[in-house]
């Protein structure tokens, strides 16, 4: 997937033409979409072509459970548009966007929802909105995060990584723990595949990490309290605390940046979010959260002790080879 052209113009449009609307308007679906139910699901595919000649794949894995549905109904109202825009302003050709909805598999409908990699801005826009916010979650101070790690490790292809050795990008939102394993009869009754044990968290992240740059974003300093310190176990220093949810599209927009070489720093990232209009307060939180990350990356930057996830120490043993072949 991901053919067509981008319009940020067509895009604005469509998040202004539903400032007004309430969330269960925007969002419509009362259960999982079928395209996007993810049983049977082979491939997820982003892929160059004549108009797109360097893809680069990025997902949104968002938690729609009741503490953070704000998240993508912020982002089908109104900051969208604004993440594809800050790419283009970076120099990053060629996006492909693909959304999945996460949810418990412990006691929600619909608690995995994958979309398709798409370019054009009504697409894009499409996937979102066709994701069911359930509002559940279980409780048990865990979300089934664990089951979109195992989607792209397992079923995505990606050319910008098979032709260019270059990482897509995962930015998953999220205020709670991630589950401990991929639960082997959670992927047959979501999927269909059968496996012959569960899988631990750090060995999918670890085959995740292959081709992908994992972020989680945590969306406010309250509830980073909550989760930060595992989730620094498992992605070290690509665990991202902001200090508002509003921040969630500048943050990953610019975190490409950075990665890519695009932006020499926090310094060049804010004069890209004036030129952009961004609030001066939004610029400053959006820099304070990612100072951190941005020395880690600069080369020149004093250095400090950064934690490091530990699923880059693991490799992929006898089961996971098997699964893959």
């Amino acid at each position: 997937m991901g053919y067509g052209s981008y319009s940020h113009s067509a895009h604005a449009a469509l998040t202004t033409d539903r400032a007004a609307l309430s969330r269960a308007e925007v969002f419509k679906q009362r259960g999982c979409h079928a395209l996007m139910d993810p049983r049977g699901l082979l491939v997820r595919e982003a892929r160059d072509s004549a108009e797109h000649p360097n893809s680069l794949g990025i997902v949104f894995a968002l938690d729609v459970t009741g503490s953070m549905g704000n998240i993508p109904e912020f982002l089908a109202r109104r900051d969208l548009p604004t993440f594809m825009k800050l790419l283009t302003d970076c120099r990053v050709p060629d996006p492909q966007v693909m959304f999945m909805a996460i949810g418990d598999a412990t006691s929600d409908g619909a608690p995995l929802q994958v979309g398709q990699f798409e370019t054009t801005a009504e697409l894009i826009d499409q996937w979102l909105t066709w994701s069911y916010l359930e509002g559940g979650g279980g409780g048990s101070n865990s979300e089934s995060y664990e089951l979109a790690f195992y989607v792209l490790a397992q079923h995505t292809d990606l050319d910008c990584w098979v032709k260019r050795r270059k990482r897509g990008y995962l930015f998953m939102t999220g205020d709670e723990h991630p589950y401990p394993v991929v639960s082997r009869h959670q992927i047959e009754a979501l999927i269909g595949e059968r496996l012959d044990e569960d899988i631990a968290l750090e060995e999918v992240v670890a085959a995740a990490a292959e081709s992908w740059h994992l972020f989680f974003l945590i969306p406010d300093r309250q509830r980073r309290q909550n989760c930060e310190a595992r989730w620094r176990e498992v992605l070290g220093d690509q665990v991202i605390c902001m200090e508002s949810h509003v921040d969630t599209c500048t943050v990953a927009a610019a975190i490409v940046g950075l990665t890519e070489g695009a932006l020499s720093g926090v310094d060049a990232l804010a004069d890209v979010l004036h030129a952009n209009g961004t609030p001066r307060d939004r610029i400053a939180a959006t820099v304070r959260a990612l100072q951190p990350y941005a020395d880690l990356i600069d080369p020149d930057a004093p250095k400090r002790i950064h934690t490091h996830p530990t699923s880059t120490a693991i490799g992929k043993p006898d089961w996971w080879k098997r699964l893959f072949s």
